[in-house]
């Protein structure tokens, strides 16, 4: 089974920025239905940011603008940059791939 691993995350100030990073055992994120997700304290979790099958990066609304997902051209990394940070920003981060599901990293937003 393929393994990711999310590192990067933290306490940050709202304001600031924090770059997520995702490695892959296999060059997993070289497919296109790939991304990051998150989860807030009681809330489901939701979309961030991810590749269509189109090559295109979607985001969701609430993250327009302020944060950028990239990706390695070997697939084994899959990054997400935040910036503006604010305090509905704080959560667990997963990255996935393909049904594959990292353990996740927290970043915790104050103001």
């Amino acid at each position: 089974q393929v393994q990711l691993e999310e590192s990067g995350g933290g306490p940050v100030q709202a304001g600031g920025s924090l770059r997520l990073s995702c490695s892959a055992s296999e060059n997993i994120f070289r497919y296109p239905d790939m991304g990051w997700y998150r989860q807030a304290p009681g809330k489901q979790r939701e979309l961030v940011a991810r590749y269509s099958s189109d090559g295109t990066r979607n985001y969701a609304d609430s993250v327009k603008g302020r944060f950028t997902i990239s990706r390695t051209a070997n697939g084994y990394t899959v990054f997400l940059q935040m910036n503006s940070l604010k305090r509905e920003d704080t959560g667990v981060y997963y990255c996935t791939s393909r049904g594959v599901w990292g353990q996740g990293t927290q970043v915790t937003v104050s103001s």
